[in-house]
């Protein structure tokens, strides 16, 4: 390992390191693959970690759009990173930091900074060794006190963007004993007309790869059906690996039984046995098989949840789409998610609320999908119909009382209207002198008091909760008497900041400026989801409402 004072390593950092590339095309599962190993070696006793590379020049994707890129997802310490690492998240049951997110623009970031404060004096300073040695840095801090840490490459091999950081991973191979660390790549295997697995795309993938000169030492097959024998023998022929380890990811209808489908294949016990670790592993009779009895539970019941947004794309959504599922693992029910587009009529998606149990609004940014989403909650509230709104969600059920319950006509949110007669959402004080844009909302993990004998408190089961935020805007405070005036109430706050609402003349009518389908887990589902699955249940016999609906 490098001792140049520059590189700022330190050699007791980290033990064990999975770097896991993809290739032949982007969203294959990288991610998904890369989480479901930590899954099951966790299972076996150790502290795993994981490291999501974006190669993109965005120092995070705060300000990226959910089209391109899917859900902006928080954590804890507020950092605005990719999608996968709530998967890791999720799957590992670990708190991720912002750290654990490498970006092309946070480590170019750092290092010309370094270079106009005068730390290289006298040097050129170049993508090697400068730019490869902060982002062997960044993995390697991050790994520390873990017993393993998965580095995921995002993007394709072979694209531009990614060249700085294979190249890194080049290094590290050098740096690294070879019991400590691990090259796996997933491609596609596609079928031909006739049938046939087609192992042509992964020849070139790792073609492409072995030129820079990285040699996989485990692949994984992507396909809709498992790997056929022949299919693996060609790959590792053609491929120079083991035939043992070739192995198969095909398609499953639910990706937390990706971890079930790779242990079943053998891919946790040759990590192990590659690094090392298969000593030190508990044994099999000991390993916690927590994960496969709660994703393979029963489920007895069966709803229909509204998710009224204006992106149609679910990975827009991801957290959310996640959240109702461990509420339906929580109560054994099986949730349906009935996409709403906010941007028709209420005409058009009339008929998707009158068949839903239960709605979602999410958050958001911008005007477009506004009225869709106040429209949704005037139908929520008028029908009794449960109702879970989250950040937007929350402010827009806000604007929906003011102007329907309290007749404040044109009251709206600031950011959607500025000229608004009664701006009952305004923009948070801090954020007045605000100039940049990425990282400077009120971002992270911020604690709410909760008022004794409400909802709220029934739902969290305590006087307080954390839950993670990412928002400008909050309630104006001059008109919070004047809300409260006529059947909704505040009933979680955070000094001056409304953070829950409720409606006590509601069956279940909760709204949160945070985002608790952050932190959700299959085995921890979030209160408020849990709530409104269990609202539902008491509610799922639709007919006598549909009959009378008002919308």
């Amino acid at each position: 390992m490098p001792t140049d004072p520059d590189t700022g390593y330190d050699p007791s950092l980290g033990r064990k390191f999975v770097f896991v590339t993809g290739g032949v095309m982007s969203g294959l599962g990288k991610g998904i693959t890369a989480a479901s190993t930590g899954r099951l070696l966790a299972n076996a006793g150790f502290d795993v970690t994981a490291v999501k590379v974006d190669p993109y020049l965005n120092v995070d994707a705060g300000t990226m759009n959910p089209y391109e890129h899917g859900e902006v997802y928080v954590l804890k310490d507020g950092g605005e990173v990719d999608l996968d690492l709530g998967n890791y998240e999720r799957f590992l049951g670990t708190d991720m930091t912002f750290d654990h997110n490498v970006t092309t623009g946070k480590t170019y970031q750092h290092v010309i900074e370094r270079e106009r404060a005068g730390d290289y004096l006298g040097k050129t300073v170049q993508i090697i060794p400068h730019v490869t040695d902060d982002i062997k840095r960044r993995i390697r801090e991050a790994a520390e006190g873990s017993d393993v840490c998965l580095i995921e490459i995002g993007g394709t091999v072979g694209d531009i963007e990614s060249m700085p950081f294979l190249e890194a991973l080049r290094q590290f191979a050098h740096e690294e004993d070879d019991e400590d660390i691990l090259f796996t790549h997933v491609t596609l295997v596609p079928y031909s007309k006739n049938g046939e697995q087609k192992t042509k795309p992964t020849q070139h993938s790792v073609k492409e790869l072995r030129s820079i000169g990285l040699q996989p030492d485990i692949l994984v097959g992507r396909s809709e059906d498992r790997l056929e024998p022949e299919t693996k023998e060609k790959i590792a022929l053609f491929c120079d690996v083991p035939t043992d380890a070739v192995f198969s990811n095909p398609d499953v209808e639910d990706i937390y039984h990706v971890p079930l489908m790779v242990e079943d294949e053998g891919l946790d016990e040759h990590v192990m046995e590659r690094l090392g670790l298969a000593d030190e592993a508990l044994p099999k009779a000991e390993r916690s098989t927590e994960w496969r009895e709660l994703v393979t539970r029963d489920r007895e019941e069966e709803i229909d949840v509204a998710l009224v947004g204006k992106y149609a794309l679910e990975d827009a959504y991801m957290s959310i789409h996640e959240a109702l599922k461990h509420a339906g693992i929580h109560t054994q029910t099986e949730v349906n998610v009935l996409w709403v587009d906010a941007d028709e009529t209420s005409a058009e998606h009339e008929e998707r609320l009158a068949e839903a149990d239960a709605v979602v609004v999410p958050g958001g940014f911008g005007s477009r999908g506004t009225d869709g989403k106040i429209e949704a909650v005037r139908y929520a509230r008028e029908n009794d119909v449960p109702f879970l709104g989250l950040c937007l969600g929350f402010q827009m059920a806000v604007v929906e009382h003011a102007r329907n319950v309290l007749g404040l006509q044109d009251a709206h949110s600031a950011e959607i209207d500025p000229d608004t007669p009664h701006p009952v959402i305004d923009l948070l004080p801090d954020q007045y002198e605000t100039e940049d844009m990425g990282g400077t909302m009120r971002l992270g993990a911020h604690e709410t008091d909760i008022q004794p004998d409400t909802l709220a408190a029934r739902v969290y089961d305590a006087d307080s909760c954390t839950e993670r935020h990412r928002h400008r805007y909050e309630v104006n405070p001059e008109y919070i008497d004047e809300l409260e005036a006529d059947g909704l109430t505040f009933s979680g706050r955070a000094d001056n900041r409304m953070e829950i609402l409720e409606r006590p003349d509601h069956p279940f009518f909760f709204g949160t400026q945070a985002h608790p389908e952050f932190r959700s887990r299959p085995d921890r589902a979030s209160p408020p989801f849990v709530a409104l699955v269990e609202a539902a249940l008491g509610s799922t016999d639709t007919t006598e409402r549909n009959a009378d609906v008002r919308l």
